[in-house]
């Protein structure tokens, strides 16, 4: 099954170039394009949609506060951030209001496309330079108090693999530190996942420091 997309990008002439290239590929299915974080908030209303390409600076609702409205709308979407700069403020409040990562504009179409296919899947998507940067804005607002008890709801297995996935660390990294199957760890990240209301990976790590599991380096 093709995932479904949505693009929403005041730049006509960009949002029609996207929609064209990714066409073109077969996992995907272009359901609409949209000029305004408005619109895509009104499509996503009466329409089912996989995923939208958001780009953040838009007039009216720009694409922070869509980001919010679309998921609040269809908990299941995935919202993939679309930027002319690299991680800023901007990018970071995105994905804390629920993005699954973000791509710069000048990426190549079969990255782009990757990506969605990717976000689609439950993945999230931000380079290794980029996740640095998102740690640095979230530890700047880490608690000084350690919230453990936000572990609770974890198995004690649970809790073992979520300190560790909130580091950062691929399934391949937690399956060799904690000695298990990679199998097993990709079942316990998503139960993790269910359990926290998370929707990815990424956003393990910025619940972590939000709450106190990890703390910031000094």
């Amino acid at each position: 099954m093709s995932v479904r997309v949505l693009i929403a990008d005041d730049q006509a002439l960009f949002r029609e170039a996207i929609a064209a290239l990714l066409a073109r590929d077969p996992r995907l299915e272009i359901t609409a394009s949209v000029d305004s974080g408005d619109a895509a908030i009104e499509f996503v209303r009466a329409h089912t949609v996989d995923v939208v390409l958001m780009d953040i600076r838009m007039p009216g609702t720009d694409g922070i506060a869509a980001t919010r409205e679309v998921l609040r709308l269809r908990p299941q979407a995935r919202v993939l951030v679309l930027t002319t700069f690299d991680l800023d403020e901007y990018v970071y409040a995105a994905v804390r209001e629920g993005a699954s990562g973000f791509l710069t504009k000048d990426a190549t179409p079969e990255a782009l496309a990757d990506a969605v296919v990717a976000v689609g899947a439950g993945e999230a998507v931000m380079s290794p330079s980029a996740t640095r940067a998102l740690l640095g804005f979230v530890r700047e607002g880490a608690p000084e108090t350690d919230s453990t008890d936000a572990l609770a709801v974890l198995s004690p297995r649970e809790q073992e693999i979520a300190r560790v996935l909130a580091t950062g660390a691929s399934n391949d990294d937690i399956a060799r530190r904690l000695f298990l199957s990679e199998n097993t760890v990709k079942t316990h990240v998503k139960a993790v996942l269910a359990k926290l209301g998370l929707p990815d990976r990424i956003h393990v790590v910025i619940w972590a420091y939000e709450h106190g599991i990890l703390r910031p380096r000094a």
